[in-house]
């Protein structure tokens, strides 16, 4: 699962990416895209920082910011679905595999804390 989850989070970056290069470039729009390119891909960046961690307080916090990540990704997608239209299957292709993930990061936070006690 631990290779999954990283080729999840990779792909889910890399396909944002490939949705924002093409949403019109603007003032507005670029707000919007530059923050979901941030938070996508640090989703995948701290998610294999996890996979690194110290000790179990570390790897859940970092779970942690997996989870923040991905649930402001889920937001500008969100945002960006309610201004355009073009490419709605992809933007809502991409909201269901953020929840995916989330789930799967929250789950595994529950399990790591019961573990712990």
């Amino acid at each position: 699962m631990k290779r999954d989850l990283k080729d999840r989070t990779k792909t889910f970056a890399i396909r944002t990416w490939n949705l924002c290069a093409n949403i019109p470039k603007s003032r507005e729009f670029n707000a919007f895209v530059n923050q979901l390119i941030r938070c996508s891909s640090s989703v995948g960046a701290n998610y294999r920082a996890s996979q690194r961690a110290k000790s179990r307080a570390d790897f859940i916090n970092k779970l942690k910011i997996v989870e923040e990540e991905i649930d402001e990704s889920m937001y500008f997608l969100e945002l960006l679905m309610e201004i355009r239209q073009n490419n709605l299957a992809e933007m809502k292709s991409l909201h269901t595999e953020a929840s995916e993930i989330l789930a799967i990061v929250v789950s595994s936070i529950k399990t790591a804390r019961a573990n712990g006690k």
